[in-house]
């Protein structure tokens, strides 16, 4: 295995590839366990494979690391990690923590941590990468960085001492909202609101819309009203409804009446909607047009970077007004279809005349029949007046028709090993494979 220092931070999204060059997943996080008198020893990582399950990657199974790249013996068990007593995440649980230097010169804040390979073949937490306080009281003052070994510091899991949570986020900067959400579903309770909390309110909302029921729940009461209805304000409306709901009465109308107005008018009128209806899926932030803009037009509309692809794969066509409710609703016009005609060609000629809407009391299940029908990416939904209200995109469906814990579905299926010593990889029983006996207790 590559003798060489590896800072944790920059293994964070590292790829994870097989000894034949395919990519088996990306790490997440280092694994290590403590040991008396001795630097804590690295027994693995957490690695995340093709969907969003994370399992654990013994260090024994690992062969190379280094060079933005981590290369295994070919054989990985796919069972959902589980952390065990005794272990310890770096970049959730060490970067971040505020630990005491033994010389008695102070505190100091772990921003990386350097793991290496010992003569024994072990690799083992080597260095911290510590900031001290800052000396000046200039704003722009950061402190300095300094190394020290791991028996320079006080017990690092002395957690009476507060934990950034701003380096933990920095590790994860560049993951998905879908995936930032999914790790921090792997956080302790404390934790995970920790972060929450260094979050934008942009970012916040975003993740929040990947989390299930219950854990949206669990952040918003730990935020207060001003910081929810801001949280709230960035959410599709459909998902602040939805979100809202499972609230207080007395809680949802709070934070309804410190949304923005228009914000909270379209909440309200989706809270009005069964949840297993058409209007209680819909969204209700269509992109409309009138009959008389110009393909050139239309195309620039669905170019917006924050639109929703499902959203842009249509343009919605009525009569003024152009927010829902809109006037008398006209039809669609497709992505392709407007890709097939002129700039100057008006929307109003190109609808799809074969289309319906749909009343907004409309069973989910015969949305959901209509979209697989006719293989639809949104259908636009209608009130008593024949008035856009709002769409149904297919991942709304999609979110409406899975059970509630699909993130975690999988949770109870039979183990099983990835063998990437074939191509493609191949799935075997867990039966072959010893239990993970190494991950506990110091090394003899």
């Amino acid at each position: 295995m590559t003798a060489t220092r590896v800072f944790v931070a920059r293994l964070a999204g590292c790829a994870v590839f097989d000894p034949l060059g395919d990519r088996v997943g990306k790490v997440r996080d280092v694994l290590v366990v403590y040991r008396h008198k001795q630097s804590p020893r690295v027994i693995g990582f957490v690695v995340e494979v093709p969907g969003r399950r994370r399992i654990f990657l013994s260090i024994g199974r690992v062969t190379s690391i280094g060079s933005g790249q981590v290369i295994t013996t070919g054989l990985i068990n796919l069972r959902r990690f589980e952390q065990r007593g005794g272990e310890v995440r770096v970049i959730a649980e060490l970067l971040g923590r505020v630990v005491n230097l033994t010389d008695g010169s102070g505190k100091a804040t772990i921003e990386d941590v350097a793991i290496k390979q010992n003569p024994r073949g072990e690799w083992e937490i080597e260095e911290l990468f510590l900031r001290l306080p800052k000396t000046s009281p200039s704003p722009f003052s950061k402190g300095h960085t300094t190394f020290a070994a791991w028996s320079a510091v006080d017990e690092v899991a002395n957690h009476d001492e507060p934990q950034s949570a701003s380096h933990l986020l920095a590790a994860y900067e560049d993951l998905r909202p879908a995936d930032l959400a999914n790790a921090l579903l792997d956080l302790p309770d404390e934790r995970r609101l920790e972060v929450a909390d260094e979050l934008s309110d942009e970012r916040l909302a975003d993740v929040l819309e990947e989390m299930p029921e219950s854990e949206q729940v669990e952040i918003l009461e730990h935020l207060e009203d001003d910081r929810a209805a801001d949280v709230l304000d960035q959410m599709q409306p459909d998902d602040a409804a939805d979100l809202i709901a499972q609230l207080s009465e007395e809680r949802g109308e709070a934070l309804l009446g410190l949304m923005e107005p228009e914000e909270a008018e379209d909440v309200r009128m989706l809270l009005a909607y069964a949840p297993d209806t058409a209007g209680g899926l819909m969204t209700t932030e269509p992109v409309i047009a009138s009959s008389s803009a110009t393909v050139a037009e239309g195309l620039a509309l669905i170019r917006r970077q924050d639109l929703a692809p499902a959203l842009g794969a249509a343009i919605c066509v009525t009569l003024p007004p152009f927010e829902p409710p809109t006037g008398r609703f006209l039809g669609m016009v497709h992505f392709q279809q407007m890709l097939r005609y002129p700039p100057m060609e008006r929307l109003g000629t190109l609808l799809d005349q074969k289309l319906e809407p749909v009343p907004a009391n409309t069973s989910a299940a015969e949305v959901s029949r209509i979209l697989a029908s006719y293989d639809l990416v949104s259908l636009p939904v209608v009130d008593e007046n024949h008035r856009l209200v709002g769409v149904v995109t297919v991942d709304d469906v999609l979110d409406y028709l899975l059970p509630d814990d699909w993130r975690s579905h999988d949770e109870d299926e039979p183990a099983k090993l990835l063998r990437a010593d074939t191509s493609p990889l191949e799935v075997i029983g867990a039966e072959s494979v010893p239990e993970r006996r190494e991950s506990h207790g110091p090394s003899k």
